[in-house]
């Protein structure tokens, strides 16, 4: 193996596990993030035991017990009666059959843990501004190219720069974004301005006609995250910091039940974000001889089975498996690509099949479509069950 180091370009999630999981294997990692300072936007994730064995595999049990959330269940409601259509264990039952809890973390803190983890392995792992540009390669080395003239060289290169990511754009050529005429809300809550039995420690999404939503508790049940994913004719930013008028989310869910509405009227009216959700197909190929994707640069993922950061959080420990155990650099990365390339695609597919289903319009339809899914099943069937740590690598 070359010793030069493996470079990786965005120190969100999915760059800081695969740097984490890499310097627990020996490697020099150097990693090149284009903001100015470290953290992360956005609200709550959930970690299925597929994403948690990663986790665990890198010794942050402890730490995540001090802000994590246990949820019982997945429950899915009926918009305006709350009739309970379909309802996949969690808790025990998830930890028994998958071999990890589920949780569900506020995405800043399991940020904030990473980095914490990569900088104490190496203060100097991380370079803030320093966005990534473009690469050059040869049979030898990689060089990576930054917006400020840096260049530095390594052995690999992986893209963790996001849906936007310029990486990816060498790789692929412009791949555009179609707009899936959906707008995400999100919203945090603090608890102590809903009624105590709001909702049981349970992921609930609420379907209906042309929308949903999703809430469920973070930081150890002292905040209440809500997600609205609402059908709107015209697309507009993706930027998750984009706020807009509290008056237009009520609007949104008028005529829901009474404790979607408890929930929209207690959110704090300036603090109200609306984002357009694009849809992005999957590719069959994300690597060249030494630089690869990994997370939303490589596969974009709707956020409707819950599980986008799930597979960021795989990718980080499968590709440092690859490289830790196969020599060749370019074998290693078409390694990585072979075993992440159908199992990423299933969640995106999944993902779009979830928005048709939470959406039916007709009562009837709705509960035989959730029947004939028996989500529960099939989810522990593929999803839960993974183990990146330990899967055979093909």
């Amino acid at each position: 193996m070359n010793t030069s180091p493996v470079l990786i370009a965005g120190a969100g999630i999915g760059g800081l596990t695969a740097a984490a999981c890499l310097q627990q294997r020996g490697f020099t990692v150097r990693l090149f993030e284009q903001s100015s300072t470290l953290g992360e936007i956005g609200a709550g994730i959930q970690s299925s035991a597929n994403a948690v064995k990663v986790l665990y595999h890198l010794g942050l049990k402890d730490a995540l017990e001090t802000f994590a959330v246990r949820p019982q269940a997945f429950e899915f409601r009926r918009f305006d009666t709350a009739e309970l259509l379909d309802r996949i264990p969690l808790g025990e039952r998830h930890e028994a059959l998958n071999g990890a809890p589920y949780f569900h973390l506020h995405r800043a803190d399991l940020h904030e843990l990473l980095v914490r983890k990569v900088r104490e392995a190496d203060p100097d792992c991380i370079q803030l501004n320093a966005k990534a540009i473009g690469f050059e390669e040869t049979s030898e080395h990689v060089v990576l190219k930054l917006e400020n003239g840096q260049s530095i060289t390594g052995s690999a290169l992986i893209g963790a720069d996001g849906i936007k990511s310029a990486i990816r754009a060498q790789i692929l050529g412009e791949t555009p974004a179609s707009y899936t005429g959906d707008v995400a809300w999100r919203a945090v809550i603090p608890v102590e301005r809903l009624p105590a039995d709001i909702m049981d420690t349970v992921s609930t999404v609420w379907c209906g006609p042309k929308k949903h939503a999703v809430m469920y508790y973070l930081r150890a049940g002292k905040l209440f995250n809500f997600v609205g994913l609402v059908e709107h004719d015209e697309p507009e930013n993706e930027s998750w910091t984009q706020k807009r008028p509290w008056e237009e989310l009520k609007a949104d869910y008028a005529g829901w039940h009474e404790t979607v509405q408890t929930v929209i009227d207690a959110i704090d009216k300036d603090s109200c974000y609306r984002y357009a959700l694009n849809d992005r197909r999957p590719v069959s190929n994300w690597s060249t001889g030494r630089v690869t994707l990994l997370g939303d640069a490589a596969h974009p993922t709707l956020p409707y089975l819950a599980s986008g950061a799930a597979m960021a959080i795989e990718d980080g420990e499968i590709i440092a498996r690859c490289l830790a155990q196969q020599e060749d650099v370019s074998e290693a990365l078409q390694t990585y690509q072979r075993n992440r390339l159908e199992r990423t695609a299933q969640v995106v597919n999944e993902s779009i099949e979830n928005r048709w289903i939470y959406r039916i319009e007709d009562l009837e339809e709705m509960r035989r479509a959730f029947q004939n899914k028996d989500m529960s099943t099939s989810r522990t069937a593929w999803l839960y069950s993974y183990d990146p740590v330990t899967v055979e690598l093909s």
